[in-house]
Order: structure tokens, then sequence, then C-alpha cells
């Protein structure tokens, strides 16, 4: 290899060693405005309307959270039991009179999995989107990733929206001769001032691992 290639190649490895460094302190709302186009509206809960929605909100994390002791929730992690307690919560949003239902995305289609778990209408025709989390006491303080916004060609946020988090604590609890989690306390937050992470990744996928000119060997098993 000539010097001049050589010179090209380390400026190119350390160019992406560089780009691959975390960018930290990022603004939840600016990065939703990126990649959505729609603001993040601050949730000032001293104005008298976001004050009563602050309450049914509330009383909706009681009720959800007290069937969901009631039932209890199967799960191998206590962060993977957010999945399953949405439904409760849907249930108890709609018990204190709120529109709550699985956001739409551009295009139209409901979509399970992505950022935000939860959109709800009240009769003021506000908009809030809503992301349910677990946690269990030990993992509070941890710096692990537990919340993800991904860049999507069709967005579930599709509204200048409030963007809040309920969680809920859980523990482990034995009943019926198996182990289930229950949660014990909840908490509202909103996440108009959240400061996020950008972490890179490269990343391929199936079509391209598995071609034809890269294989070296295979075999039949049955």
């Amino acid at each position: 290899m000539r010097s001049d290639e050589e010179d090209y190649m380390r400026l190119l490895e350390q160019t992406i060693r560089k780009f691959l460094q975390p960018i930290d302190g990022v603004p939840f709302p600016l990065v939703v405005k990126a990649l959505t186009g729609y603001r993040v509206l601050i949730f000032d809960s001293s104005i008298e309307e976001n004050k009563r929605l602050l309450e049914r909100l509330a009383k909706a994390a009681q009720l959800g959270g007290q069937k969901a002791f009631e039932k209890g929730i199967i799960s191998e992690r206590a962060n993977e039991a957010g999945n399953k307690i949405e439904d409760f919560i849907l249930d108890a949003l709609k018990q204190v009179g709120l529109k709550a239902e699985k956001p739409v995305t551009r295009s139209g289609k409901r979509k399970n999995m992505g950022y935000p778990d939860i959109e709800i209408t009240d009769e003021n025709n506000t908009i809030l989107y809503l992301e349910c989390k677990t946690y269990s006491l030990a993992q509070k303080e941890q710096t692990f990733r537990t919340f993800y916004l991904s860049p999507s060609e069709d967005p579930k946020v599709t509204k200048d929206a409030f963007h809040l988090l309920m969680s809920f604590e859980i523990k482990r609890n034995e009943r019926n001769g198996g182990r289930i989690f229950v949660p014990v306390t909840w908490q509202i937050y909103t996440l108009d001032k959240l400061l996020v992470q950008v972490k890179h990744e490269f990343n391929a996928s199936n079509k391209d691992l598995y071609k034809a000119e890269a294989l070296l060997a295979e075999g039949k098993i049955v």
C-alpha cells in the first residue's frame, strides 16, 4: 500500500473512531422535533387544566397498579414487565374518562413496538403521549439503557403534545407456587426536561450476512 493510501486509511479510522463516541446531554424535545417534526410541549402542573389532567393520570396509575397487583405480572425481568402493565394502564385511563389508545403512525398504522406506548386525549383535545416503565428498586439508580427512541420513516408521534412517563416499582412475589411481579409504587414524570444519549452502531441485515460468496462451509443435521 502506498504511503498516501496509508495516510488516508489512518485518517478514516480516526474519523470513524470519533464518530462512534456517544453524544451525551441531548435534549429530548430537540430529538423528537428533529425525528418527527412535532414539538414536545412543556407540562406546567401549575396550570389548572394540566393540574386536573395530572390528577386523572395519578388516579389511573393507582387503579391500574392495584389491578396489576391483584392479577400479578408474569415476566422474566423487572424492566420487561413494563410491556405487560400497559394494558392495565389503558383500561384505567378509560375508567377515569380519558381517551386512551395505541398511537397511530403517520401512515395510519397502529404499532405496539417503539416509543411511545399510549396516546391520550382529554375533553379539551389536549394530546399526551405516555410511556410505561417498570423497574426494581435495585435497578433505579443504575445507568444501563432502558429508554429508546429510534429514527423511523413512520413515527408514532404525529402531533405536538405533552410527553410523560408513568413508572412502577415492582417486586417479586410468590403466588400459587409460581413467581410473579407486582407493582408497589408509581410515579409520573415529565419528559420535557429529559436529556438523552446518542450511541452510534454498525448493523447488517440477514441479506447482508448470508451471502453466497462469503460462505466457507455448511452441513445438514437431519
